[in-house]
């Protein structure tokens, strides 16, 4: 049997790995939230993380050894012989150290489970290798969501004098109340962001009505009707999509610049749709293929034309679909950058994208770049939280025939 498969030498190398990726985790978000320089200290995370994942193991009751982990954590932090370095106050480095001590006792425990402590199985081990896996799968994917949004959040609400004095400085004086929101009180008086969003979001929403109208029809065609070719159609809608904007940059430029439609709301518009039907056809297909045929044929039935059956039975039971593929599509249309920084050049007409790439000058503060980021980015996450359960519900719901 490996000498993994052992709880006094698993424990203590789950906890010693456990502990870097924890101490790494309280390290950036101290460095964070107060501005000081907080930095783990590599081997003495993995030699109390070592002993203190045997404690654990070993501990009388469990839960009473890892909280007296946690406190020896919190009491070596406070001598400077912790798993924690820190340029910082006394007070901070002892808050680090409480959070690193309570964090790693309470999930170290929850790690370990109920490993025994000699011989173990297979199964008890890759129970807890998985568990050591998803807890860093958890802080590893949250770090890189929310590392940048706090970044960019905090940037925004500073001047320039304090970006200049110290660019690494993420924190943000409370004290000063609604002054901390001058550069979103600036973009939207001085550099016409409200336009900007308005116009994003009525571009954004006649995208998702025209894609609609084209996809419905077409992703029925495709998986109710028979003709010739229907399979090869089928399998190439998504190819289409795969298709690289930046490959199809200059003929669209070309062409709508001999057509006329480059700077104007109507060329984007029109060229939108063309980068989200594809995928808009591909996602309700699958939809409509999960639908009973027997619903559809009974309303044939009945006397109703195909058309009748298309607007009375199919798209309401096809609500969830619609509402994920619209809600994707906007999101979509939202975001796009590369069609609208290449097609318009008047600022009456920008979107809020190309309204932010604006920004990006050397004449410009940084703060008002991430301000106006802020502001392109939390209107977008709202809609997409308030709506996620139907975009879930449509992504799933024609998983399952039948």
């Amino acid at each position: 049997m490996s000498a993994l498969y052992r709880g006094y030498i698993t424990a203590p190398l789950l906890g010693a790995l456990w502990m870097v990726v924890l101490a790494t985790t309280v390290a950036v978000t101290m460095s964070f939230t107060t501005g000081a320089a907080f930095r783990p200290v590599i081997w003495l995370s993995l030699l109390w993380g070592a002993g203190l994942g045997a404690a654990v193991l070993y501990g009388p009751m469990r839960g009473v050894g890892s909280w007296l982990g946690a406190a020896l954590v919190v009491a070596a932090t406070l001598a400077g012989l912790g798993p924690m370095a820190a340029d910082a106050p006394l007070i901070p480095t002892a808050i680090a150290g409480a959070i690193l001590g309570i964090a790693f006792a309470r999930t170290m425990l929850t790690i370990i489970g109920d490993l025994p402590q000699n011989a173990l199985t297979r199964h008890e081990f890759e129970a807890a290798t998985i568990r050591f896996l998803i807890g860093f799968g958890y802080i590893f994917f949250v770090a890189i969501v929310l590392i940048p949004f706090y970044v960019m959040v905090m940037t925004s609400l500073k001047n320039q004098s304090e970006l200049i004095q110290n660019p690494l400085d993420f924190s943000v004086d409370l004290s000063l109340g609604w002054e901390l929101l001058r550069s979103y009180r600036e973009l939207l008086t001085e550099f016409d962001f409200g336009a900007y969003l308005w116009t994003s979001f009525y571009v954004s929403l006649l995208t998702v009505v025209i894609t609609l109208a084209f996809s419905i029809p077409g992703a029925y065609a495709v998986a109710r009707l028979r003709f010739k070719g229907q399979a090869v159609m089928s399998r190439s809608i998504l190819l289409i999509y795969m298709v690289p904007m930046i490959v199809l940059a200059l003929p669209i430029y070309i062409a709508f610049s001999m057509t006329g439609l480059r700077n104007t709301i109507f060329g984007i518009v029109l060229i939108y749709p063309v980068t989200t039907i594809p995928v808009a056809l591909y996602m309700l297909q699958g939809y409509f293929r999960g639908l009973p045929h027997e619903i559809e044929e009974a309303g044939l039935m009945d006397g109703l034309n195909r058309l009748q059956v298309i607007w009375k039975i199919t798209l309401p039971l096809s609500l969830p679909a619609l509402a994920s593929t619209g809600l994707y599509v906007f999101m979509i249309a939202w975001n796009e950058f590369l069609l609208a920084f290449m097609l318009l050049d008047d600022p009456s007409k920008f979107t809020l994208t190309r309204g932010i790439a604006s920004l990006n000058s050397s004449e410009i503060p940084r703060q008002h770049l991430m301000a106006g980021s802020v502001i392109a980015t939390v209107p977008i996450m709202a809609i997409f939280l308030g709506l996620e359960r139907f975009l879930t519900k449509g992504m799933t719901a024609g998983s399952v025939k039948g």
